[in-house]
């Protein structure tokens, strides 16, 4: 909370090369790319960071397989370019995984042709990945036994990436990153517009916590709203060529159905692609594809109905999923880039996820339409030679501003582990030691949990019951993680929110402890707004076939 309330202060006071607007993918990418290549940067969110469509992905940095139908071939190179340039500058958090992927007899395409097509997927890859392979239905009943193949003609199977931790936590990283080359970012903070005035943008912002309205002056305004960049470019007289054709996705996360570390992939009633995808202790699913007039969006029954009754027809399970089997939900929207012309005439799920740019050079204003987590690393650079362009200094342009640190730094940082022996400290379930984990959340910054360990052994024990973190963590994220509401530890900061049920968190015996880290004296009131009923976090499962909130 205090790092909030002084940038909050900084904000107030200081003028700026650059103010964005939006904490999501597009706006942290941005953000982090800007300040570490030196300039003077402010950013806001009028939710937390990595709200709304940056914390409701599949978790997949994926080539774009499925514009392969649509002949969109230059597409497909370009994501595959991006997957690939991500999973070698991030090897402990994007990582190749292999998709094994069921045809049911009568599929639009026979089984030769999708493998062809696989085989082309892999070449536009350049080879990066394992090659694909061909299934049969017997191959595919003893490698994944909860896969029904009574009406399976084959498969086969290819590779793509894979967010081990939650897209969240992704974002949130280059946020931490830009703050620490000086960017004065703060959330819960609403822009009400912005007006030119001679060389410089002067934006009316408004804190949501007090209610306090300001202003914050900056040379280029960076509308990075995601879902609601429309609308924010209307608060400022600004029209484009593009706009936003929003869609919106769910998944349903439940216990795990299968122990095997790959994504099940099917076809689902309307055609498109499904997925039951792997996550830790639980298996994520879906997801649904609804045109949408609005960013703000829930799961009905409908939506729960569609997934569950296309997973029952797919898998062999002892007994069917049913809603009381929903831990958590995943709800948001696609914010998809169409032109006003020529675009909207396209079928509607044919539409691809690319991301536009947009800029007005006298006004200094840049619109960034679209996008995904694949493509974010050219967002950044993209932006950054805009701005550039637009007069704004950028002292060190070659800065390499995303990556993990050097494998140097890596190997110390497990050398000290081992000297600590680190990995004998926690019993929790699960298939990944505690070493690895730390370094792929935090990598260089994990040097200070070992230290806090060392100092503390008590540091290393798991606060949260039936989750993952330690102590430590929850007092370096009190530190540096801008925590303003306790679902933005459980829900973004970690994957608490979308892994253990509801009444699970709320008896865990270290929940009161975790709040009084995060929050001090004000541990009790955020207790109570996380699990007021009118409050309640939109990730949360519906009770028995209630429409939830996302």
């Amino acid at each position: 909370m205090q790092l909030r309330a002084s940038n909050i202060t900084h904000l107030k006071q200081r003028s700026f090369d650059v103010v964005i607007v939006g904490g999501g993918i597009n706006g942290a990418v941005s953000a982090a790319a800007l300040a570490g290549k030196g300039a003077k940067v402010a950013l806001i969110d009028r939710g937390d960071f990595a709200g709304l469509t940056s914390m409701n992905s599949s978790n997949l940095a994926w080539g774009g397989i499925k514009y392969m139908e649509s002949g969109d071939f230059a597409l497909v190179r370009k994501l595959c370019k991006s997957r690939n340039h991500l999973m070698t500058n991030y090897p402990s958090t994007v990582q190749e995984i292999r998709f094994f992927t069921t045809l049911a007899r009568g599929f639009r395409y026979p089984t030769w042709f999708l493998l062809a097509g696989a085989w082309v997927y892999w070449l536009i890859g350049q080879g990066f990945t394992q090659t694909p392979r061909y299934l049969t239905p017997r191959r595919i009943g003893i490698e994944e036994p909860v896969v029904d193949t009574s009406h399976a003609v084959g498969g086969f199977e290819y590779s793509d990436a894979y967010l081990h931790d939650n897209d969240a936590r992704f974002v949130f990283n280059f946020i931490r990153g830009a703050l620490d080359h000086g960017c004065i970012a703060a959330n819960y903070v609403e822009s009400l517009g912005a007006r030119r005035a001679g060389a410089a943008w002067t934006l009316r912002a408004r804190d949501a916590i007090d209610g306090d309205e300001f202003e914050i002056r900056a040379t280029v305004l960076v509308n990075a709203a995601g879902p609601c960049v429309d609308a924010h470019n209307r608060l400022t007289g600004v029209r484009t060529e593009h706009h936003h054709a929003l869609s919106k996705g769910i998944h349903l996360i439940v216990d795990r159905v299968t122990p095997n570390r790959r994504v099940l992939a099917f076809f689902a009633d309307d055609g498109r692609l499904f997925f039951v995808i792997p996550m830790g202790q639980r298996t994520c699913i879906g997801t649904t594809d609804t045109p949408v007039d609005a960013a703000d969006v829930h799961v009905t029954d409908a939506d729960v109905r569609f997934v569950l009754d296309n997973i029952n027809k797919r898998l062999r399970l002892e007994r069917p999923l049913a809603p009381a089997d929903i831990i958590a939900t995943r709800c948001g929207v696609r914010p998809l880039a169409v032109k006003s012309s020529g675009d909207a005439q396209r079928d509607f799920l044919h539409l691809s996820r690319k991301h536009a740019i947009e800029q007005q050079r006298d006004a200094a204003h840049i619109s960034i339409f679209g996008g995904k987590l694949t493509d974010c690393l050219n967002v950044g650079e993209e932006v950054s030679e805009l701005v550039r362009a637009m007069g704004v200094a950028l002292p060190y342009p070659h800065y390499r501003w995303y990556g993990e640190p050097s494998p140097q730094t890596r190997e110390e940082f497990f050398h000290q582990a081992r000297l600590l022996d680190l990995d004998a400290y926690t019993s929790v379930r699960s298939s990944e030691k505690l070493s690895t984990r730390l370094w792929r959340r935090y990598a260089a910054e994990a040097f200070a949990l070992l230290e806090n360990i060392r100092e503390d052994p008590r540091q290393a024990e798991i606060l949260i019951e039936g989750t993952e973190y330690i102590r430590c963590e929850l007092r370096q994220a009190a530190r540096r993680e801008m925590i303003t509401r306790l679902e933005d530890f459980l829900r973004r900061r970690s994957k608490i929110a979308l892994v253990a049920r509801r009444e699970q968190i709320r008896s865990s015996p270290g929940l009161r402890e975790a709040c009084e880290i995060l929050f001090g004296a004000e541990a009790e009131q955020k207790l109570a707004e996380y699990f007021d009923e009118d409050a309640a976090p939109r990730t949360q499962a519906p009770r028995v076939m209630e429409t939830a909130a996302r």
